[in-house]
């Protein structure tokens, strides 16, 4: 599976955040939009650049879902591991 993180359509520096850093940034601009902080032209960019975020953490979550797995107990007590099946 490819890592869709790495997708031209994050620009390099939100590819380069972690999942945390990336929730820091959405959270400021979630308050500062809240807070009227900010005008207008300023708010429709801050509206993008965390509708942008939102994708980026959702696509990091799922990259992570993926890489879950579960351990499964066989027959005899021997241990294995497959996919979670989350659904």
């Amino acid at each position: 599976m490819s890592d869709t993180t790495t997708e031209p359509k994050f620009p390099a520096d939100v590819r380069k955040m972690t999942f945390e850093q990336a929730m820091a940034e959405l959270e400021e601009i979630v308050r500062a939009l809240e807070d009227g902080d900010v005008g207008l032209d300023e708010s429709i960019t801050a509206y993008e650049r965390g509708a942008m975020l939102r994708r980026y953490c959702e696509v990091k979550l799922k990259d992570a879902e993926v890489k879950i797995e579960k351990i499964v107990a066989k027959a005899g007590g021997a241990l294995t591991t497959e996919p979670l099946d989350l659904d």
